[in-house]
């Protein structure tokens, strides 16, 4: 008898065929039967006119820390997700010396947005190695997640306060490559690394992978390379741009060497930048020739994220912002309202030095969010250029004048950029391309800036009902099978019989995501950015349902996915 049959559903199954009508069978954790089926099954339900695809598969993540307050991994989870990659961009929480938790946790509220509170409170803190941080989620999560080891974590752990500046000798990164191979031996991925001059920890500093030199990397790669299953994924400084000539070669020798897989994360597509793409595919093809394999992460939907200039957020990251938008509150707000600042500040944004950053320097194209101020009531939802002309202001000098009075607590929405035809047959044409991999999600990390894990049901719906760039079959591949291959998934990304029943039921007229909100459902009251999944009829991970009509079921049926066991070694070419 199966566990439970999903009757008369419109299949489609990750392989990009064509979709059919079947009826699908789970028993034990997993697919059973495909087809026309008469056997008994202890609960049954009617799909006609829904897609039953195979659980999407989320490349990039840092769900490390909520996992423990939240097994769900929401919204993720609502929005089909059934395994998540984390341990990305070169943070993780271990290996973990006692003494270093709270600089671990500083770091990780700095550098990826997490509620210091949230981290404070809701994760136990109790393991040292990496296998005792995994069997600590093991058996208490809904998704399927699987963890890389970060470069910042195994230099603190060996290192301590030297990891800041300093170089390992000899004997320190012996500890360090042992370390790492104690993890994968546990069940890690692999190594995550960043060299972004856009990662430093709490107090302000350079992270500690940003100070390894190259052979430090390739020694870590090379050990990569000995174990089953596993992959690299890495940040350098042109990720977010171009990157340098010494990148290319960087990303493609770590691959090459290692003999794995890496990606990174993300490709940013837009028309008016054409020369990007093919600069950042550079890699690709160098690794290739190499016999490495490098993937680029690229986003399908855009995912704004908000500023402020009260808080740290992308604006403080513009060469030559960060010293006026980290003075306390009042110098901040004198500065500001200071002409003269103001356009340096200006000319600054508008420089070749602040890269992809200058993405952010339209001012007039920003719409008001949430407000704090009797002054500023009715505000919100309405572009800076408007208001500007109705007050004879520049754009810059009326969104300052707008959120000192507020204190700088307005929260801030810029408009893409990037939203224009030509920039979507860009993404359209990229996404073809063999070493371009869907997602860059960030979930688990920028909760109060923004929510990037819906972008599964919105690509979806855009699909399906919007600009139509991609078929249904190829779409649901492309958000099942091909990050499953690249990650070596054991039986998983497929609706076929005999691999687990990792499962999305949607309704292909609704299927879409909600806008964004704020909630405050964090530990310590913090808040964060949620959006409901629509037209999503059900979630099962490994047979069993987690997810009915956008609530969780309270079940955590997920799996800690070890590489070797879960996971298999994929060719580089």
């Amino acid at each position: 008898m199966l566990d439970h049959l999903i009757e008369n559903a419109t299949v489609v199954d990750g392989t990009g065929t064509s979709a059919r009508t079947a009826d699908v069978g789970i028993l034990d954790g997993r697919i059973a039967v495909i087809g026309k089926v008469s056997e008994a099954a202890r609960t049954r339900e009617d799909a006609s006119g829904l897609v039953l695809a195979p659980g999407f598969v989320d490349p990039h993540t840092h769900y490390d820390a909520q996992l423990f307050w939240d097994p769900y991994a929401t919204p993720s989870l609502q929005h089909g997700v059934t395994t998540v990659v984390a341990g990305n961009c070169g943070f993780t929480l271990a290996p973990l010396r006692p003494e270093d938790a709270g600089y671990t946790r500083r770091m990780m509220a700095k550098v990826e947005g997490m509620s210091l509170a949230a981290l404070e409170q809701g994760a136990p803190w109790t393991w040292r190695g990496f296998g005792e941080y995994l069997d600590a989620l093991e058996g208490r999560i809904a998704v399927n997640a699987g963890f890389m080891v970060g470069h910042c974590a195994l230099r603190r752990y060996v290192m301590g306060p030297d990891a800041i500046g300093g170089q390992p000798s000899d004997a320190q990164l012996a500890s360090m490559v042992g370390l790492l191979h104690e993890a994968m031996d546990a069940g890690a991925w692999g190594f995550s690394t960043t060299q972004s001059s856009t990662h430093s920890d709490g107090d302000g500093h350079p992270v500690a992978s940003r100070h390894a030199r190259p052979d430090e990397l390739l020694a870590l790669s090379r050990a990569v390379g000995e174990h089953e299953g596993t992959q690299i994924e890495a940040i350098v400084a042109g990720c977010l741009d171009r990157f340098a000539d010494a990148e290319i070669e960087l990303l493609a020798e770590l691959s090459a060497t290692a003999g794995r897989p890496l990606n990174w994360n993300v490709l940013t597509i837009d028309a008016a930048v054409p020369e990007r793409v093919p600069r950042q595919l550079l890699a690709s093809e160098r690794a290739r020739k190499a016999g490495g394999r490098v993937v680029a992460l690229t986003m399908p939907v855009l995912a704004p994220m908000n500023m402020s200039l009260g808080t740290f957020c992308a604006l403080n990251l513009i060469p030559g912002w960060g010293p006026v938008l980290g003075l306390p509150v009042p110098e901040r707000i004198r500065r500001l309202a200071d002409p003269a600042v103001r356009e340096e500040l200006l000319r600054h944004a508008r420089s070749e030095e602040a890269g992809v950053f200058r993405r952010l320097t339209d001012f007039g194209r920003y719409v008001i969010g949430d407000t704090y101020s009797e002054r500023n009531a009715g505000l919100t939802g309405r572009v800076v250029r408007d208001i500007a002309a109705e007050r004879g202001q520049d754009p810059f000098g009326c969104l300052v004048e707008i959120c000192t009075a507020d204190e700088l607590r307005t929260v801030l929405w810029p408009m893409p950029t990037d939203n224009d035809p030509a920039s979507w047959a860009l993404r359209a044409e990229t996404w073809r391309h063999e070493d371009v991999l869907l997602g860059g999600s960030d979930a688990g990390a920028h909760l109060d800036r923004m929510c990037g894990a819906p972008y599964t049901t919105r690509f979806l719906g855009d699909c399906l009902r919007g600009r139509g760039l991609v078929g249904l079959e190829q779409a649901v591949k492309m958000l099942t099978d091909d990050p499953a291959r690249l990650f070596g998934l054991r039986e998983r990304g497929r609706i076929q019989e005999g691999f687990h029943a990792d499962l999305v039921l949607f309704d292909p007229e609704r299927i879409d995501a909600g806008p964004a909100t704020l909630v405050h459902d964090l530990p310590g009251d913090s808040p964060r950015l949620d959006s409901r999944a629509l037209g999503v009829r059900a979630v099962w991970v490994n047979g069993v349902e987690a997810v009915r009509e956008d609530a969780v079921t309270g079940a955590v049926p997920g799996k800690v996915l070890r590489s070797g066991r879960d996971t298999r070694t994929v060719a580089t070419k």
